[in-house]
């Protein structure tokens, strides 16, 4: 069964560039030792909460603010993505926190894609609105999204501290990306309360970043349902936010016996330290699932994935 969940083809859409930075690649680009990186970049297995967790993205970030490290970094993800079997990934990231050494929006947004060119893994970015930028930023990277939408770019998204930033500050911002016909998808119910993914599929989200929240109210769930609505799942990370007890207690089971569509994803593969492969091993191992039940899962990420109709019977076919 292992050999057959590591050689199976995958699907990630729930996947932070700065989170996922190769730590051997940044130790080369820091010339700092591996130690001292992983001590910078690998978060505790539990943290207090998410805020903790969020300190890990401080030294990745200021990693890469020039066009040669953001295509090294994308370039190296790519390589990790292929030894996963990752044949998809939507990867996102905050164009905004890449701007200290001078970049132009333009040249961080073409460096990430020229490292991410691939014949193995297709890929699409997903620029991500932050909870703790001002209106006129972060309406800056949706003027940004629709230059480069169809082009590299698929969907926005909102990310950063749920518990100090309400979901209700950023409707507008919302309403702008709607009639611009950009799709996105919101962290919501991760630290934030069920409310908030009610709220953000209100404003127009196609899926969900965590939504775990949403495991005991039922009102959101047939909403979810009704809507068909993904949840992005990231197991791993949520036990370390703190955000669940264990692993064994994860709302996982509980949304695709319930036919809540349900994607897996790392969250962030060196903060979270985990493969796609080994989070796939840690649900097998803790909830018994099968290779099909991970098939139905990649298929229901292929059919939520920001992309077009024909590119998803593509994927399927390779899933298939």
């Amino acid at each position: 069964m292992i050999e057959d969940i590591k050689n199976m083809p995958k699907i990630e859409l729930h996947l932070h560039l700065d989170g996922s930075v190769n730590l051997d690649l940044a130790s080369k680009l820091s010339n700092l030792p591996l130690e001292t990186i992983k001590e910078k970049m690998v978060a505790k297995d539990k943290c207090q909460n998410l805020t903790e967790y969020l300190t890990k993205f401080d030294f990745p970030i200021s990693l890469m603010q020039t066009k040669e490290n953001l295509i090294k970094i994308a370039k190296t993800l790519i390589q990790d993505l292929e030894n996963d079997n990752v044949i998809y990934a939507e990867i996102r990231f905050a164009p905004m926190q890449h701007i200290n050494k001078g970049l132009s929006l333009d040249e961080i947004i073409l460096a990430i894609l020229e490292g991410l060119k691939s014949e193995e893994v297709k890929t699409n970015l997903i620029l991500c609105l932050m909870r703790n930028h001002d209106y006129e930023t972060n309406l800056n990277v949706i003027n940004l999204a629709e230059k480069y939408l169809n082009k590299g770019v698929c969907a926005i998204d909102l990310a950063g501290d749920e518990i100090k930033y309400d979901i209700n500050n950023f409707q507008k911002l919302f309403k702008t990306a709607k009639e611009k016909h950009i799709p996105f998808t919101i962290h919501a119910g991760e630290t934030s309360s069920s409310t908030a993914v009610i709220t953000a599929i209100n404003y127009g989200a196609k899926r969900i970043g965590h939504g775990i929240k949403v495991v005991n109210d039922k009102q959101a769930k047939e909403l979810i349902r009704q809507k068909d609505i993904l949840l992005e799942v990231c197991p791993t990370s949520n036990v370390q936010t703190n955000v669940i007890d264990t692993y064994s207690h994860h709302p996982i089971l509980n949304f695709y016996k319930k036919n809540i569509p349900v994607s897996i994803n790392t969250d962030n593969r060196t903060v979270s330290n985990i493969t796609l492969t080994e989070e796939y091993i840690k649900l097998y191992k803790n909830f018994n699932f099968t290779l099909n039940d991970f098939k139905q899962m990649n298929i229901m990420a292929i059919n939520h994935a920001f992309i077009t109709k024909e590119e998803k019977e593509d994927l399927l076919k390779k899933i298939q």
